[in-house]
């Protein structure tokens, strides 16, 4: 009898070294995916802040161009008197990047909801 009850036990500890193994297995595989996941979500950040920044660059380059030709047409309009054709060319730019500031502002809050 004394046999039969240690073989038992030594079943029976087989079966807890085993769940135990597949638990460290599973926990494994846990921290494995949510490594993954972390990773993932930073490339998709990272992707975005670029994105964002060469967008930014393009448009600071086409605000610079507009601005450029703005203040063209506004000195051939009015060559005689500079300062009131740099004002009016500052204000001109001014009210086309306030307008453009708003629609984009308006169409990103759309898109997010």
């Amino acid at each position: 009898m004394t046999s039969e009850a240690e073989k038992q036990v030594e079943k029976k500890n087989r079966e807890i070294l085993k769940l135990s193994q597949e638990k460290a297995k599973l926990a494994a595989q846990l921290a494995a995916q949510r490594a993954k996941s972390s990773i993932n979500g930073f490339r998709k950040e990272v992707k975005k802040s670029v994105s964002t920044a060469i967008v930014a660059a393009f448009s600071f380059l086409i605000a610079l161009v507009w601005k450029d030709l703005i203040t063209l047409y506004v000195n051939r309009i009015s060559s005689s008197s500079p300062v009131q054709g740099q004002l009016f060319s500052t204000l001109i730019i001014t009210i086309i990047c306030v307008v453009g500031i708003l629609i984009t502002t308006k169409v990103l809050s759309i898109k997010e909801n």
